[in-house]
């Protein structure tokens, strides 16, 4: 999809982006959206476009490291609670407690009694999350081998995407097929009636954001909440000139001839 074509059909979902999430404040929802898929599939440029027109307050982001020598030893689900969100907050996880399910299992990081530990968990965990108010949506972004691929070598040849590659992603690229069988084997087990995946195709990644965000907001109720009254009065006086004070700005950065 052509960069152009995109922002034209994102600017009115922007707009109801934003008004989802005013609905959201007056009403003390909380959404939260977990966003899974395969490395480079595109959670992140998905999480961008979900939070850029959000205030920042309200909508947050998680995206946690590996867990500490103390997080390893509490209850596995833990370490995601304290980040859950609270009234009137939209909180979006870049990786959630999936990861179990996934790169831990395929790399060795967990072992099979604790995979299926997790998948007896999980189910019963989410219930209570959905019982208790939260509203949550579980995405899984799709693209297969040749996508991946192409993405990987992207970010291997620009220095502003290279911090995305680590040696896990090396070592996951040889694991193709057993991340396809972790990843059927964990929606088995957790595609409930109260906490569905969806699955969103995104060998197109700007096609895919705008098929994520259109399917979340057509999940959510009706959200025309107007706008809180804001008394603006008129200055009462020509703008003043800016004041710098003591301090001179710095120089400004140059510009190229047009």
């Amino acid at each position: 999809m052509k960069g152009k074509t995109y922002e034209k059909l994102m600017a009115p979902l922007e707009l109801e982006l934003v008004a989802m999430a005013r609905w959201a404040k007056a009403t003390g929802e909380r959404v939260c959206v977990l966003l899974e898929g395969r490395d480079t599939a595109g959670k992140g440029g998905t999480i961008n476009a979900l939070s850029a027109p959000l205030n920042p307050r309200q909508c947050r982001v998680v995206a946690l490291a590996k867990p500490t020598e103390a997080e390893r030893t509490q209850w596995y689900f833990q370490r995601y609670v304290q980040h859950l969100p609270a009234a009137g907050e939209i909180v979006l996880f870049d990786r959630s407690w999936y990861n179990r399910a996934g790169v831990e299992r395929v790399m060795g990081f967990a072992s099979e009694s604790q995979v299926a530990a997790f998948f007896e968990q999980v189910p019963v965990f989410e219930k209570m999350l959905v019982d208790d108010g939260i509203r949550l949506f579980k995405y899984w972004l799709s693209a297969d081998q040749q996508h991946q691929e192409e993405r990987f070598a992207e970010r291997l040849s620009d220095p502003l995407k290279r911090w995305k590659l680590s040696p896990i992603d090396v070592a996951s690229r040889t694991k193709f097929a057993e991340y396809t069988a972790a990843r059927e084997a964990m929606f088995a087990a957790t595609h409930t009636p109260h906490a569905p995946w969806t699955v969103v195709d995104f060998n197109d990644q700007k096609h895919g954001r705008l098929t994520l965000i259109r399917d979340l907001l057509d999940r959510l109720p009706d959200t025309a909440v107007p706008d809180e009254p804001l008394d603006w009065p008129a200055l009462g006086h020509a703008p003043l000139a800016e004041d710098f004070g003591v301090l001179q700005p710095i120089a400004p950065f140059p510009l190229p001839d047009v």
